[in-house]
């Protein structure tokens, strides 16, 4: 068992820290909102640190999951920063979605301190970090990411190291532009159906067993045609995560012509108030050019 410190408490963070204290580990946690960090200690023991650097000394591991390239700097840099409390040879694992640039900036920064550094961006939503199931893409040294492992297992269903520091975002990124393109394909089959006449239930049971069988369809065609949109990752944050993927394609000069255009369809979600809807909720916007 190890003791760790979990920095961000949001929809995934508060129940990937409930994994670590279910299974054994001493966990400290950090939060922004110290209320909801009182709250997890109040569900689940160890204890609540006011700043990053007070919940990361004598830590073994630092977890993180916070918002974006910003909020991981604000965390991990300064007099109040984890980096500033760590000890040498403890690592820094980031859960956090954000660019392979600022990945690789903290790692660099880490490693001139002596600390570890593993960039781990998930997938899975917030059902997945609330059953311990998620997928976890990592990047960095193999020494760093074998120490980890065993922790991060605490709440993971797959962890795979995929290369060097910002593989782990790059892998993330991969991730985000399939799911952009599946959920707006889905999004145009169950529009589809409805204008066609068709039991979208019906539509759904027959296709899913076939090549456009999807998790996206076997979880969220029934919400979709309800138009039930308060599940898993929220559309604010999906531009935020396609915005990096857009910006990495031209660095690395990748085409992402279908990334790009359902990139521009949640910002009109966003125009029809949408967005802390899920992702799912591309439909809506299609019903509304009805």
């Amino acid at each position: 068992m190890a003791r760790v410190a979990f920095l961000g408490l949001g929809v995934m963070g508060f129940p990937m820290a409930g994994h670590l204290a279910a299974s054994g580990h001493e966990v400290t946690v950090y939060n922004r909102t110290a209320a909801k960090a009182d709250g997890w200690v109040a569900t689940h023991g160890g204890r609540a640190a006011p700043t990053p650097r007070a919940a990361a000394e004598g830590a073994d591991f630092v977890m993180a999951c916070v918002g974006n390239d910003d909020d991981l700097r604000a965390v991990c840099l300064g007099e109040t920063g984890a980096f500033a409390g760590m000890r040498a040879g403890a690592v820094f694992v980031d859960h956090t979605t954000v660019s392979a640039a600022v990945t690789r900036e903290l790692a660099t920064t880490a490693g001139a301190a002596g600390l570890g550094y593993v960039d781990a961006p998930v997938s899975g939503g917030q059902a997945g970090a609330e059953n311990g199931q998620l997928s976890v893409m990592c990047g960095g040294a193999a020494d760093h990411y074998a120490a980890a492992e065993p922790v991060i297992a605490a709440y993971a269903k797959i962890c795979k190291r995929m290369g060097a520091a910002g593989a782990g975002q790059m892998t993330k990124m991969c991730n985000q532009i399939a799911i952009a393109g599946l959920v707006q394909g889905l999004s145009e089959a169950l529009h589809f159906a409805e204008k066609a006449g068709l039991s979208i239930s019906e539509v759904v049971e027959v296709i899913s067993q076939g090549a456009a069988g999807s998790w996206q369809m076997s979880n969220r065609a029934a919400t979709m045609e309800d138009g039930r949109f308060d599940f898993g990752f929220a559309v604010d944050w999906m531009r935020k995560d396609l915005g990096i993927c857009l910006d990495t394609a031209n660095e690395t000069g990748a085409s992402l012509p279908v990334t790009a255009l359902v990139d521009q369809f949640y910002k009109d979600v966003q125009k029809m108030g949408g967005g802390r809807w899920d992702t799912s909720s591309l439909i809506a916007r299609l019903r509304k050019l009805d």
